[in-house]
């Protein structure tokens, strides 16, 4: 699946990245320690995690994500959009929290062949 399509069937908004979208899922990682994170996502994987600070971008570089995905509306600051654009990752919202977001995207088939 892409991103664009991603963002349509789970009600995304994009904050920065649009020229993005056509990035292809490989499967998706749920975390907020970054440790975490670094250790067990795997490249083209989208990241759903709370985090809004500067660091989330150099780990979706270090990992290679699709892209970072914000729960519960919170907002990205002015340093992570800006470090983001840079980096060319996108993200994008949810309003939902993560344990339903990851669900909602689970039942698409992402990372399924």
């Amino acid at each position: 699946m892409k991103l664009s399509e991603l963002v349509k069937l789970a009600n995304l908004k994009v904050k920065c990245g649009n020229e993005h979208l056509g990035r292809e899922i490989t499967g998706g990682y749920c975390g907020d320690l970054l440790s975490d994170v670094m250790a067990n996502s795997k490249n083209g994987n989208i990241w759903i995690t709370m985090q809004v600070h500067l660091n989330i971008v150099a780990v979706s570089v270090l990992k290679e994500h699709s892209a970072i995905i914000l729960v519960n509306s919170r907002q990205p600051n002015e340093d992570t959009l800006k470090k983001a654009v840079e980096e060319n990752i996108p993200i994008l919202v949810s309003d939902l929290p993560a344990f339903e977001l990851a669900g909602k995207i689970g039942s698409f088939g992402i990372g399924k062949n």
